[in-house]
């Protein structure tokens, strides 16, 4: 099986989601299964179908989550060596050489990329271009709407 990066943070939030799902929710979807029995016919009951496919969901979901943390190869980038490199985790500050605008990204795993919030999948066009780069670097990334050319401000192992 192929390990799959993972913050600290995203793994964090995963086994909090697994942790609600399995204490919380299975429970209380359990007893509206069991509340919905007792009112008769199960092939008319709009409850019972309700609750069994949220049971349905639910299973789904913590099978998929339990898969994700098997798989998981967790980096504690606060653990490893500053060296100034752009590598999983760190946080990364660009400016945009044609017109000077800065942003931070901090490159993360799959399952834990938020555009919105600047949290950058690994596997994006700007994660690839960036690892292995260091401050002062240049680097072009090829996005959909075109090249752009950023300078590696700084790099935080944050």
């Amino acid at each position: 099986m192929n390990k799959v990066p993972m913050t600290v943070a995203g793994e964090a939030a995963l086994r909090e989601e697994l942790e609600q799902l399995k204490k919380v929710d299975r429970p209380r979807i359990s007893a509206a299964i069991a509340d919905a029995r007792e009112h008769g016919d199960l092939k008319e009951n709009a409850e019972y179908h309700a609750a069994r496919e949220q049971q349905s969901f639910a299973e789904g979901r913590i099978m998929e989550i339990e898969g994700k943390l098997a798989g998981a190869q967790v980096i504690d980038v606060t653990q490893i060596t500053k060296t100034g490199k752009v590598i999983f985790g760190t946080t990364v500050d660009l400016v945009n050489i044609d017109n000077d605008e800065t942003v931070t990204y901090r490159i993360v795993g799959e399952d834990e990329a938020d555009v919105k919030n600047n949290l950058i999948s690994v596997g994006s066009p700007i994660a690839r271009a960036l690892i292995g780069k260091e401050e002062g670097d240049v680097v072009v990334v090829r996005a959909p709407g075109g090249e752009i050319e950023y300078e590696i401000d700084q790099v935080h192992h944050i």
